[in-house]
């Protein structure tokens, strides 16, 4: 079992930056790929960015490419999104989730645990 709870979001200015963290419980952790996904109101889940067990691969979706970062720190169990130059389109809920293959995904399906979630608001 992995537990996942993130932290970081909040209340951001456009042009304004946030990092996100997510820790994780349970001793697997450096051999999952993470990632975060985001739910605005009245919208589906969406893939953000995900990252491989080892940190060697990242995808991101089109809209976050050049403003998003992911990374991970497998000695810490956490998970980051740093995120720059937001947008009051980046308002979401932001979840963490751990897929339990090595490799970085886009899609929702193949991950296994998901965090409670944070909020992020960025106002205009």
């Amino acid at each position: 079992q992995v537990q996942l709870v993130e932290s970081g979001g909040g209340l951001v200015q456009a042009g304004g930056s946030l990092r996100l963290s997510c820790a994780a419980s349970g001793r697997s952790f450096s051999s999952y790929a993470m990632g975060w996904f985001r739910q605005a109101p009245g919208k589906e889940r969406e893939f953000v960015a995900s990252i491989s067990w080892n940190g060697d691969n990242t995808l991101y979706v089109d809209s976050v490419k050049g403003r998003f970062s992911i990374s991970r720190d497998n000695a810490e169990k956490t998970v980051y999104l740093q995120m720059s130059s937001l947008k009051p389109e980046d308002t979401a809920v932001y979840y963490c989730a751990a897929d339990t293959s090595r490799w970085a995904s886009g899609w929702h399906g193949n991950y296994d645990y998901w965090g409670q979630g944070t909020q992020v608001l960025v106002s205009s």
